[in-house]
């Protein structure tokens, strides 16, 4: 499906939980500067060919403006004229959705998620043991264990997405990018809300657990 075969109720709808999805990050502070990236997919999806709507670059996110989101192309070209550039990191949002076909996918950066993300960088993983948001990822095992996949941050954006095919792990939706941020994705906005919200509760969890074990 061309771009300009997609509904525009569609891209609509898809703009309008942009928006209201920014506007609760910001209430949380989950956006500093002008920190972090949304995006959600829009129309038929194949992995050499689909457009997603994504955070314009540079905005602060706090703000609501008519030049907040813009339409790219599985490269991160604009699927139509635009005087806006996407976020500078959109090239991961293409291989995320590349490789999962999920329907969104939200980052943030947090003081928590970028503590553990160091904290743990020389196992390349974040562990987390038996803790009961697991489930939001549709993990129900019993004192199930997960490791989320921490990834190298190079200012050459590029240079990361190789990692990011490596590591990702399908069971486990989301990415950490080392002192930068977790990029969490599922199968339409909620889903991804869910599993971003899910992660950094656990993010908060692991720093203040291994705390108090370094001061036991």
């Amino acid at each position: 499906m061309k771009f300009e075969t997609i509904p525009l109720e569609d891209k609509q709808h898809a703009l309008a939980q942009l928006r209201e999805v920014k506007g609760l990050f910001a209430s949380r502070g989950w956006f500093a500067g002008t920190s972090g990236n949304l995006s959600i997919r829009v129309g038929d999806y194949s992995p050499d060919r689909f457009d997603f709507a994504i955070t314009a670059s540079g905005k602060d996110k706090s703000l609501s403006t008519p030049e907040d989101f813009l339409f790219v192309d599985q490269e991160g070209k604009p699927s139509e004229a635009t005087r806006l550039k996407p976020s500078a990191e959109t090239l991961i949002h293409c291989e995320i959705y590349r490789l999962t076909g999920c329907g969104a996918i939200f980052h943030t950066h947090t003081v928590y998620n970028n503590i553990v993300s160091e904290l743990f960088w020389e196992r390349k993983s974040i562990p987390v043991d038996g803790v009961e948001l697991i489930k939001a990822f549709n993990i129900w095992e019993e004192e199930a264990h997960i490791d989320i996949p921490i990834v190298s941050n190079f200012a050459h954006i590029p240079s990361i997405v190789p990692e990011v095919t490596e590591r990702l792990n399908p069971a486990i939706p989301g990415i950490m990018l080392r002192k930068h941020g977790i990029y969490a994705w599922g199968a339409n906005a909620f889903e991804a809300k869910r599993h971003l919200e899910a992660f950094e509760f656990l993010f908060e969890y692991v720093y203040k657990w291994e705390l108090l074990k370094r001061r036991s």
